[in-house]
């Protein structure tokens, strides 16, 4: 692997962060009290190709690498969870999935209004009483002629209540278990499709979330995505390509963390003097930099990997499970560096750590992840 980045990386990088820093974070803890999402900079994401970083150009994507990838969603991270959710939401979690699984016909539909940002994407798979273990689902879809009906319920959505259309995965056979769940693309406009949003989040405020509710939703059978009784493998290769995503925003939400706390111990005055002259300060903002380099370097490997081709699920496993403990850890401490003023909303770190927390329970929690790893280090069939 070689740690430089080429010159289209460089770009993409100095692109990003500009934006970021000009645009997303002067309005990002507004956004945050608010609750509200910000379809502005969703547009504008849009349109200098960041809501497609590494779909192909022929269906409208900017044709990245999966380093780039990274690079954007650790630069969105780094000043604004919320929006950097979306981003993970849209690309890993909607377009790549069409992209993979998908047939011609549904790339050339889907992709081109998803990556220009015309459309907005999410994925149903979680419901209320079947988090991580998807297998257990109780939403059906019933053959019916040239349609699958389909209903259900599915919660903790992000992006729910403003997507446009849908990955949502319901059981083709009921007594199949994970042998029989098919994913499908359901359209917001579709009868018996409608949502709900979920409010009072810990974090993520500015990141819309909800539930889908689907009553006797008529889906055409050219929506399967993939094939019928093997959304399973559709389902969890999907979230492999979320956890990359959640493990490089969570390198860009702990260097948003020393970035600030690096500013502020120079500027804090304790005992007549910066605090940054003391050294447990110093041991403090050290352990920082070093937990956030080493996952950095976690995320470039296995994003080296995915360009390569090769098999990376416990690669990208290690990364989001690190990255995500790591990103709690550095978060805790610039609370810590901060004080009383780590408390308020006065200062950037307190998003930050509210924020920080959802990345150890989603595309899958901390301990899914160990399963995974140790399954796979002691050559065990892992479950999830």
């Amino acid at each position: 692997m070689d740690f430089d980045f080429n010159e289209e990386q460089k770009m993409i990088q100095e692109t990003i962060r500009k934006f970021a820093k000009e645009e997303i974070a002067p309005v990002a803890s507004e956004n945050d009290k608010k609750a509200q999402f910000p379809h502005d900079l969703f547009k504008k994401l849009a349109g200098l190709g960041f809501m497609g970083t590494p779909i192909p150009e022929e269906y409208g994507g900017a044709g990245f690498d999966y380093i780039s990838h990274s690079i954007v969603a650790e630069e969105i991270g780094r000043v604004d969870s919320s929006l950097r959710g979306t981003y993970s939401v849209q690309v890993s979690l909607v377009e790549l999935p069409i992209f993979k699984f998908g047939n011609e016909e549904q790339k050339k539909k889907y992709l081109p209004t998803l990556t220009s940002g015309e459309w907005i994407g999410c994925y149903g798979l979680t419901e209320p009483n079947s988090g991580s273990d998807p297998a257990s689902m109780i939403s059906t879809a019933t053959e019916d002629g040239n349609y699958y009906v389909l209903n259900g319920q599915k919660t903790w959505i992000t992006n729910a209540g403003i997507a446009d259309v849908a990955i949502v995965y319901a059981k083709t056979d009921k007594e199949a278990g994970a042998r029989g769940i098919t994913g499908f693309l359901v359209e917001r406009e579709w009868e018996g499709f409608s949502t709900k949003d979920l409010h009072d989040k810990l974090g993520l405020r500015a990141s819309n979330t909800g539930e889908i509710f689907l009553e006797n939703c008529r889906v055409p059978k050219e929506n399967i995505l993939g094939e019928v009784n093997k959304g399973f493998k559709v389902a969890l290769g999907t979230l492999d390509f979320g956890r990359y995503t959640v493990a490089a925003g969570s390198v860009g939400l702990a260097q948003g963390c020393i970035d600030i706390c690096k500013e502020y111990a120079k500027q804090r005055i304790q005992f007549g003097k910066p605090i940054a002259s003391f050294q447990l300060v110093q041991q403090m903002i050290a352990d920082m930099v070093v937990e956030c380099e080493a996952g950095r370097l976690l995320v470039y490997r296995a994003g080296d990997m995915k360009n390569k081709g090769l098999p990376n699920i416990r690669e990208t496993s290690i990364a989001k499970y690190y990255c995500s403990e790591m990103a709690n850890r550095v978060a805790y401490k610039a609370i810590q560096i901060h004080g009383g003023y780590g408390f308020s909303g006065e200062y950037d770190v307190e998003r930050f750590y509210r924020d920080a927390r959802i990345n150890t329970l989603y595309e899958g929690t901390s301990q899914i992840q160990q399963l995974i790893i140790g399954a796979i280090e002691l050559g065990i069939k892992a479950f999830v």
